[in-house]
């Protein structure tokens, strides 16, 4: 197996809420064919958000409804002010600010927001993994191999 993942899907109670949400956040839905599935295309990957009970169909599982999921989506940025900005935009657009902004003890500068379904998003500075040209993140950084 290749080590890189193609599509992140988040099982979603509401699926015209979660799509208003991430659009309000300045998301483009890339998934013009098919009203039951939203997608959006990242760098090398996408994000879909889908309908909780047809992906739980789908995969042949039941979930649990617990308040926050076990897992983050990271998304990192070139400044501390930008965490902030980004933040404040999340909840503009109704998310929830679960951690605001604050130097961490790895050494950056992040803070949570949780997107309608309580999924959590880290908005991060890591000043020891700069963004790339296209704005894409490396652990450790570009000039790494």
């Amino acid at each position: 197996m290749d080590q890189r993942a193609s599509i992140i899907t988040l099982g979603v109670k509401n699926l015209t809420q979660s799509k208003l949400f991430y659009e309000a956040l300045g998301w483009k839905n890339a998934a013009k064919r098919d009203s039951d599935i939203v997608a959006y295309n990242l760098q090398g990957m996408a994000l879909a958000l889908y309908q909780r009970e047809e992906l739980a169909k789908d995969a042949k599982v039941e979930f649990e409804d617990v308040k926050y999921s076990p897992f983050t989506i990271a998304h990192n940025v070139n400044a501390p002010s930008e965490v902030d900005a980004i933040l404040a935009q999340a909840q503009a657009a109704g998310g929830k600010l679960v951690k605001p902004g604050q130097k961490v003890f790895w050494g950056g500068y992040s803070g949570y927001f949780a997107d309608p379904d309580n999924f959590l998003w880290e908005v991060a500075h890591n000043p020891f993994s700069g963004l790339g040209p296209n704005g894409e993140f490396r652990w450790g950084g570009h000039d790494t191999e």
